[in-house]
């Protein structure tokens, strides 16, 4: 029988599996406030339903760990929104960090950190950066829009700019956990992003070039894009890609060359 949580093995099971061919995944989500349509848990929901979209998907011979999701992340930018609940990024660097030690202790050197929440990510760098120094371990961050979305499914504006509560996590919601849903409560909660464009040339609350922001700057309401046309069908969709896109990445971590780590600087006495 082919395991695939990491808590359900037992210690002698664990240590009787390769570790050089193990990959350990470790999901990063977030409870916070989105908008008045959605609950707080949607970030930590939406991973859980990546997750079962992505098991069925694997090769049997794959020896691929899920880790227990890390609910909690970091969120200050909707700590002034009732609910929400963040680690500081000091707090969360060290805990994940301390996750990735123990996944070293093991003897597995290829971990995934699986993102489902936007403020996750620059602490996410920093985990992924410590824990190949520390242990010549591939250290993979990957945030789960950014693999994209099927051509058409979602509006260019609503990708650009619907980060939160919008058509896209709406429609994923609807797929994953529609009891949770109150579609009454949706509607275009435009962000001040999209007038940003319009008076500024360069200035961007993300990218290219962005700047600090908390949640209400953006947004009053707390979300930001237009969930009115969100459907279950298209967050089915969505996740269906995602979840192939994230299959096929841990095909490339499981192909990686560890010895790649091995090399030194080029002039260095290896002694």
């Amino acid at each position: 029988m082919t395991h695939r949580f990491w808590a359900a093995l037992s210690s002698p099971a664990l240590a009787a599996l390769d570790p050089a061919a193990a990959i350990a995944i470790l999901p990063v989500a977030a409870v916070e406030q989105h908008g008045p349509h959605l609950p707080l848990g949607t970030d930590t929901f939406i991973s859980q339903g990546y997750i079962d979209r992505i098991l069925p998907l694997l090769r049997p011979d794959m020896t691929a760990l899920f880790l227990p999701i890390q609910a909690v992340g970091k969120s200050d930018e909707h700590q002034s929104f009732t609910g929400t609940l963040t680690l500081s990024p000091e707090t969360a660097l060290r805990a994940w960090t301390e996750i990735g030690d123990a996944v070293a202790r093991a003897g597995i050197r290829r971990l995934v950190l699986l993102n489902t929440h936007g403020g996750n990510v620059p602490v996410m760098d920093l985990v992924s950066r410590t824990l190949r120094a520390r242990h010549k371990m591939l250290a993979v961050n990957v945030s789960m829009h950014r693999f994209g979305y099927p051509e058409g499914l979602f509006a260019p504006q609503e990708r650009a700019h619907g980060i939160h509560g919008g058509d896209i996590e709406t429609s994923l919601m609807l797929a994953f956990r529609p009891d949770l849903v109150d579609m009454a409560q949706a509607r275009d909660f435009a962000p001040w992003s999209l007038a940003m464009e319009r008076d500024f040339a360069q200035l961007r609350a993300n990218h290219p070039v962005g700047f600090g922001w908390l949640s209400e700057d953006l947004s009053p309401a707390g979300a930001m894009g237009d969930a009115r046309p969100a459907s279950a069908e298209k967050g089915a969709a969505a996740a269906d890609f995602g979840a192939r896109a994230f299959v096929a990445l841990l095909e490339d971590v499981a192909a990686f060359d560890l010895s790649r780590f091995d090399a030194r600087p080029e002039g260095e006495d290896p002694s």
